[in-house]
């Protein structure tokens, strides 16, 4: 892989173990807001909800304000439990001031990291919102890894959309074939930097099923074998 000089990773659930810090911002804001409710009941239909609102999202087909106020709207449905319009609309508040206070990262983060940024220009593209991701890279202490961090509000687009690779390209000066795109999304990750000319690792924690022509790792210290 001696061509790679720049290489952009996936933030959340690729080294930030969005799932974890998620959980713990959600008992921190039910018990401010004293909301009495099953946290694990909520947050087992809340993930899989989520996730559906960040595929509508991905797909420009719903806004922010619609991702942040739906997914908790639908996940109080689904548990039957009554949530009126200015409880969710405090809960969404709080919770994307909450979320970077918790920062877990998948195990092997910071060692990978300090393996590539060596001799790597290393960089971030996600699809989050500006207010949160910097401060989550900066609360992790993720942020001397990075030169620059690409996100889709200033993009204009969201991943997979071959724009925000393109203008991820031009921000660092970097060319496609020079470069690597490393994440967990399938779809947003793997094939949107595969369609814009990057070669690609799959973070595949999930063990999914992948062809034999795209690298692909259980951990993150595997990208050793690659990198």
């Amino acid at each position: 892989m001696k061509h790679i000089k720049h290489i952009f990773f996936d933030l959340d659930h690729t080294l930030w173990d969005f799932e974890t810090n998620s959980d713990i911002a959600f008992e921190t804001i039910f018990k401010r807001h004293e909301v009495k409710v099953n946290l694990q009941k909520f947050l087992n239909y809340y993930r899989g909800i989520n996730e559906q609102y960040w595929k509508l999202y991905r797909d420009e087909k719903i806004t922010k304000e619609e991702l942040r106020l739906g997914r908790l709207k639908d996940t109080f449905v689904k548990i039957k439990q009554q949530a009126d319009l200015q409880l969710l609309e405090r809960l969404a508040v709080d919770y994307i001031k909450v979320l970077p206070n918790n920062n877990q990262l998948f195990v092997g983060a910071h060692e990978i990291l300090e393996h590539l940024y060596v001799n790597y220009k290393l960089h971030i593209i996600t699809n989050g919102f500006n207010e949160v991701q910097y401060e989550k890279i900066k609360n992790s202490g993720l942020t001397k890894y990075f030169d620059k961090i690409i996100t889709s509000e200033a993009a204009g687009v969201k991943k997979p959309n071959p724009i925000i690779f393109e203008y991820a390209l031009e921000m660092t000066k970097a060319t496609s074939t020079e470069s690597m795109m490393i994440g967990d999304n399938w779809e947003a990750d793997i094939m949107g930097a595969k369609d814009a000319g990057l070669d690609v690792i799959f973070c595949n924690y999930n063990a999914q099923p992948v062809s034999e022509n795209i690298k692909s790792v259980s951990n993150l210290i595997d990208i050793k074998r690659y990198l």
